[in-house]
């Protein structure tokens, strides 16, 4: 067996590390043909994006479809710092270990960094040091227009809202019924097809314009949209803090039609959350078709049918289905694909992706994901929500640790983000480690319940010593992982990853793992809430503010009771108060509010208060991104 200790970078690493965007442009990247090739595409089953990116075609599951699925492995995290303590990095210096160092068929699935971070506070997400997705630039900034994409279709339908309240308000129902469905030449008038998802959903069995009553065209055309149940905002992937709250209508032609309203950012859109669950364009189709945007004055969804241009949002949305194509630095296969939210979505790359992946490896292969923030929240989702949706089940979870996260929550000074650490970060204080590791012990068992073995990758950094570090891989043990690895990877590339991707292969090496749900989504909303609280977080109890009440009757009456629940809460704490660090426990969580997405699949109750449009800081990170127009490459991107 190829250990650590056996082998040497094949890059040409150096000491000290970079940046990341010089290591990304020291390594010319391969021709992405040769990656689809190596991977097992065939010349028909993408298309090219340039020479560096290509999208893959749904229909390769379909060739493949006979082939046995690899093992498929989900990297969470603990509890992390607002620095990020390196699940992205992990991933990919995991898969260059597994492809480029124990030649195993590999391919990595991760989401699409929102441009929000990249020229705001976190900057991108490709990896970092000498495990990075490249090119960088491409894939932290327009990619292959899939965000894009999103960000038009979400305010097709945002503009939709507004234009049809606006003609509603305007004309009488007959002249709203003849310009639905107009007269053609001939005189005769026809539904368009997504009008009969409406007219099926009244319980209007007639298919000929002339045959309704006039009871039926009133029904038919007047959505009668209440304008304060409207949950639906428009989206741009910027950070801009002075679109959270605005006011539309406010032109002469709209009549005084105004309304307060605002907008988030694109990666919060419930449309991103629907591309990430979609298993095929039908599919997306029709979650597109019902997700709800508001009510109308009798309590009823309004839909994006109704609106009809649900069609229209497919169309926009066709290309964006299908995942793209890159490659590491050590030219191991990538999907980059999907970037929901992890806070009121769901937190994880695409459903196909995977699908894809798994196929494409086989059954010696490897596909590893990524899951968002903390495991109390990105890998509970991905349990509960993404396996749902595919079918698919991990068979193992690498857990990421860092010794700078493990002393906060022993009871470090705070970390914050553009502020130098605290020395106590930087010099060993065993004793701080090994009391913070109540943390990770925490999440460890938290993963065990779903029945799938863990494995806790020790993300080591430069001020870390050897007795923080063996205190971290003991503890780790002691609470139930089958390994704990340092690894190295952000320094010396998949050969510092060599040794956690062989404990991945012997914790996959088994039969596949008996997997468990957490809950039963037939369990009535609050059970489902109050399962997630007491057994992911930890709660004594869950305190449930009127409107959260009155949204939970809402949902239940309209039969969206048995969807998911995807939680939406702090990253920084198992608890609501993201200054509760280590493991607390015995506390109350108070739920706000409960929305709705229900194209998306899933209900999510909010925790305290989540900011859907972050705002840029004092010094955004576009004080350092310019292009050298001499070469004409990308400069300062992080």
């Amino acid at each position: 067996m190829v250990t650590g200790a056996d082998v040497k970078p094949l890059l040409a690493v150096k000491t000290p590390v970079p940046s990341d965007i010089d290591i990304a442009q020291s390594v010319e990247p391969v021709h992405i043909s040769k990656i689809a090739e190596a991977v097992g595409l065939q010349p028909n089953e993408y298309d090219l994006y340039g020479i560096h990116k290509a999208k893959v075609k749904l229909n390769v599951r379909e060739r493949l479809a006979g082939n046995p699925d690899g093992k498929y492995v989900v990297v969470a995290g603990i509890t992390p710092t607002p620095l990020g303590e390196g699940k992205s990095t992990t991933t990919i210096g995991l898969c260059q270990a597994l492809g480029a160092y124990l030649k195993k068929k590999v391919l990595t699935c991760v989401r699409q960094p929102s441009q929000g971070p990249t020229f705001g506070i976190k900057g991108g997400a490709a990896g970092g040091g000498y495990s990075q997705v490249i090119p960088m630039e491409e894939m932290n900034l327009h990619l292959t227009g899939d965000i894009h994409a999103i960000t038009a279709a979400n305010n097709l339908l945002a503009a939709a809202i507004d234009v049809r309240m606006f003609h509603e308000r305007t004309q009488t129902d007959e002249a709203l019924f003849n310009r639905l469905c107009p007269a053609d030449k001939q005189g005769k008038r026809k539904f368009a097809p997504v009008m009969l998802r409406r007219l099926a959903k009244l319980g209007i069995a007639k298919t000929d314009p002339e045959e309704l009553t006039p009871e039926e065209r009133k029904d038919f055309a007047r959505l009668d949209i209440d304008p304060a149940s409207i949950t639906w905002r428009r989206v741009i992937d910027t950070n801009d803090r002075f679109l959270r709250a605005i006011t539309v209508g406010k032109g002469g032609e709209e009549r005084g039609q105004t309304r307060d309203t605002g907008f988030d950012i694109t990666v919060s859109s419930e449309i991103m959350a629907v591309l990430a669950l979609a298993t095929d364009l039908a599919d997306m189709r029709e979650r597109l078709g019902r997700m709800v945007v508001g009510n109308d004055t009798k309590g009823r969804p309004v839909t994006a049918d109704d609106l009809g241009v649900g069609g229209a949002l497919t169309v926009l949305m066709k290309d964006a289905i299908e995942p793209t194509l890159m490659q590491t630095l050590e030219q191991t296969p990538v999907l980059v694909h999907a970037g929901p939210f992890a806070n009121i979505a769901h937190g994880n790359s695409s459903v196909v992706a995977d699908q894809i992946g798994l196929k494409l490896v086989g059954a010696d292969g490897f596909v590893v994901t990524e899951a968002g923030f903390g495991a109390d929240i990105g890998m509970e989702k991905f349990m509960n929500i993404k396996c749902r949706a595919s079918g698919l089940t991990p068979d193992c979870v690498v857990l990421v640790a860092t010794v700078r996260a493990l002393k906060m929550h022993g009871g470090g000074p705070p970390v914050v983000a553009g502020t130098p650490l605290h020395h106590d970060y930087t010099t060993e204080n065993v004793g701080l480690v090994t009391a913070g590791c109540c943390n990770l012990a925490r999440h460890i068992q938290n993963a065990l319940k779903y029945g799938t073995p863990v494995v806790v990758a020790i993300n080591r950094f430069a001020c870390d010593t050897d007795a923080e570090l063996e205190a971290v891989r003991a503890a780790a043990m002691e609470a139930g992982a089958s390994a704990a690895v340092i690894c190295a990877h952000h320094g010396l590339g998949g050969a510092g990853a060599v040794d956690l991707a062989n404990a991945v292969v012997a914790a996959t090496a088994g039969p596949k793992p008996a997997f468990k749900f957490l809950y039963d989504v037939n369990l009535s909303i609050k059970e489902k809430i109050e399962t997630i609280a007491k057994e992911m977080y930890h709660a004594a109890g869950v305190e449930y503010l009127p409107e959260a009440e009155a949204q939970i009757e809402k949902y239940t009456r309209m039969g969206f009771d048995k969807l998911p629940i995807c939680m939406a809460k702090t990253q920084y704490s198992f608890s609501h108060d993201a200054t509760k660090k280590g493991a607390p426990s015995g506390f109350i969580l108070p739920i706000r509010d409960v929305r709705a997405s229900v194209g998306a699949g899933f209900l999510f109750p909010l925790v305290g208060s989540m900011m859907t449009m972050p705002g840029l800081p004092t010094r955004p990170c576009f004080y350092d991104i310019d292009l050298d127009t001499a070469t004409g490459k990308i400069v300062g991107l992080s």
